[in-house]
């Protein structure tokens, strides 16, 4: 099973990916992101493949765009939805230092952070695969890409 969001039928799906995100770049004063199918149906296809060939492994597609993925087990009968995914990029703030445009030595990732926030992307198109014995597999794909090296806000 497979969800992507259009905007012809904004639904409770697309805003559970872009209301956090958004919250978050209002936080540190970046602009919203804009929904767009086209991402979507990129990040939809790299969820697919994801699911079909790769068991929902957490691999990105090295596409032409930011990228943000996320795997949930469904062990113990976990639903996994959009807003689980973009908490657990926004967890990786703890790790991000604004003085040295950088994650913490040694501490933790924080890449996925810094591509919600950067004030280098506008766009934002996001997929959800139900994969087998119930694992997930989200991906959210952002033009143009942050993480260039420059601060994101």
């Amino acid at each position: 099973m497979a969800d992507v969001i259009h905007s012809s039928s904004f639904s409770s799906l697309s805003s559970s990916f872009l209301d956090p995100q958004n919250a978050a770049r209002a936080r540190v004063g970046v602009a919203p992101l804009v929904w767009d199918d086209r991402l979507a149906a990129f990040a939809l296809a790299w969820a697919n493949s994801r699911r079909i060939f790769g068991a929902c492994s957490l691999q990105h597609s090295r596409g032409p765009y930011g990228e943000n993925i996320f795997w949930g087990s469904g062990g113990a009968g976990r639903s996994w939805n959009p807003s689980d995914a973009v908490e657990s990029w926004m967890s990786e703030r703890r790790w991000y230092d604004y003085g040295t445009n950088s994650c913490l030595g040694g501490r933790g990732a924080c890449g996925h952070y810094t591509q919600v926030v950067s004030r280098f992307s506008r766009r934002v198109g996001c997929a959800r695969v139900q994969c087998g014995r119930g694992d997930v597999f989200m991906a959210c794909d952002y033009f143009p890409p942050g993480n260039n090296g420059q601060r994101p806000f």
